[in-house]
């Protein structure tokens, strides 16, 4: 038997059935500014837009979604994690004041499974659809010997744009200003290594009903990061001034707010 890509682990032909199986995902987030298809060697996105804003600045914002992971492994749930991913990048943005523009993702994977893959691409195509940002881009790196088969790895990148002077940076803060907690969805995308200690993480326990959550454990744990772009475009439209936002990850309030 001679040697090729297939007898080494990685599926050449799985990976063109994935990028056909994610085609109409993708095209249902794209932006007039988008220029040229999907499969090509980088993502083009016009900046026409400059033209009209006084002092334009690119913001940009990159992550991963951690070890909610092991959740969607256990679940075989997989598509929403796609949403966390870019509402951990675009939440950034947005802290800033920034509108997203553009996102590109990046799924590393023991094997690749064209159905699999195209249900975490659905995520992604959807939270990219909540925050209005085109999905340019993306790459599906097949690791066998690296990765166990059944799992992956998703991060993402997003880029945005604001007015220099709209920017959102804090500075501006002072006393007798007053701080205003947001509802998360849940748990979003972080502390679930923490999570996992507390709980005995199996299908069974994942499954249970609890009446005090009105759903399974895993149902709930496994909700989607919220995306807050929406909301603070429209705190904007209605001339409120944000003097300084704080998206809440790793570290929690206490290490959050003073950034």
């Amino acid at each position: 038997m001679g040697l090729d890509y297939k007898s080494s682990g990685v599926d050449i032909e799985a990976g063109y059935r994935s990028v056909e199986l994610i085609k109409q995902s993708v095209k249902e987030t794209m932006r007039p500014e988008v220029l040229g298809a999907l499969g090509g060697f980088s993502g083009a996105f016009s900046l026409q837009k400059i033209k009209e804003m006084k002092s334009p600045v690119l913001l940009s914002g990159t992550d991963g979604v951690g070890t909610k992971l092991k959740l969607a492994f256990l679940m075989n749930r997989h598509d929403t994690i796609g949403i966390d991913c870019v509402a951990m990048c675009v939440n950034d943005v947005a802290c800033a004041g920034g509108e997203p523009l553009f996102f590109l993702d990046y799924i590393a994977c023991g094997k690749n499974e064209p159905e699999k893959i195209a249900r975490i691409v659905k995520g992604i195509a959807d939270g990219c659809a909540q925050c209005g940002a085109a999905l340019i881009g993306g790459e599906t790196a097949e690791h066998p010997g690296l990765m166990p088969e059944e799992e992956y790895d998703v991060a993402g990148f997003a880029v945005g744009i604001a007015e220099k002077e709209e920017i959102i940076d804090g500075h501006e803060i002072g006393e007798k200003d007053v701080l205003i907690g947001v509802f998360s969805s849940g748990l979003h995308s972080n502390g679930f290594s923490l999570v996992r200690n507390v709980f005995d993480m199996t299908e069974e326990s994942l499954s249970h009903y609890y009446e005090e959550l009105s759903a399974p454990l895993g149902e709930v744990l496994l909700t989607p990061t919220k995306i807050y772009v929406k909301m603070m475009k429209q705190l904007k439209e209605n001339g409120i001034r944000v003097k300084g936002c704080s998206h809440i990850t790793g570290g929690g309030f206490y290490e959050n707010v003073p950034r």
